[in-house]
């Protein structure tokens, strides 16, 4: 049976750094054609703030001067055709590829384990959500912002290969990075996403595991849809 026009309902997509959950999650919204948002896209944009506005200096957050900048940040999604994807808006400023640096990737753990950074994300996320047909990517999606989520997915693969993959997206773009350092960033972020005090990462007990170690897009999505029919249409 072909899923034309399938009913709206929210699909969570929570996981590791690194794992493709974006892709991932975009290729779903591409396929349903439902919203997609990347969460993690949006911790990043703080992020980015806070290194623009002096709030983070030689990697230490100042976690007081984060909270008062929070009511100076708007974050929008708008879709660019260019990519057939939705890039990411900071005060009316796209800033899409600034938020992928590794200077970002090296704070963003930390920005993103302040309470109320996670509060005003959180209510930012849900409003997104309420008209539902969406399909949304981050840490804590299924725990968190949406615990009734239809479907949940948790994603995971072996550290050296999502710092592979993270290597090979960074040095694309003419980052000079090494593969060391981004293997350390990512055993660093898992560390701290997974014992933050504030919604740690974990996978939600009715999540579905993915581990795409050695998946392609192809073979993920034609994973997904299978269980997607069993979830809508009971087959």
């Amino acid at each position: 049976m072909e899923c034309s026009k399938p009913k709206k309902i929210i699909i969570a997509v929570d996981g590791f750094s690194s794992c493709g959950k974006s892709t991932f999650a975009k290729a779903i919204a591409a396929r349903l054609g439902f919203i997609f948002i990347d969460t993690g896209a949006m911790y990043r944009a703080v992020t980015l703030y806070a290194l623009d506005h002096g709030a983070i200096r030689s990697g230490i957050v100042e976690e007081e001067k984060v909270i008062r900048l929070l009511d100076e940040i708007s974050i929008a999604f708008r879709f660019n055709p260019e990519r057939g994807a939705s890039d990411i808006y900071v005060n009316g400023d796209r800033v899409e590829e600034r938020i992928r640096t590794i200077e970002v990737s090296n704070c963003v753990s930390r920005i993103s384990s302040i309470r109320e950074v996670r509060e005003k994300l959180v209510a930012m996320q849900q409003e997104m959500g309420r008209q539902r047909g969406i399909v949304m990517d981050g840490r804590d999606i299924g725990t968190v912002v949406f615990p009734d989520a239809e479907i949940k997915l948790f994603m995971t693969a072996d550290p050296a290969v999502r710092a592979r993959r993270r290597y090979d997206e960074l040095r694309a773009k003419g980052d000079n990075v090494s593969l060391q350092e981004i293997e350390e960033n990512v055993i660093a972020r898992d560390k701290a996403d997974m014992t933050r005090k504030i919604s740690p990462l974990r996978q939600a007990e009715d999540a579905v595991v993915l581990d795409n170690s050695h998946m392609t897009v192809e073979q993920q999505m034609a994973w997904f849809m299978e269980h997607f029919k069993g979830i809508i249409y009971g087959e």
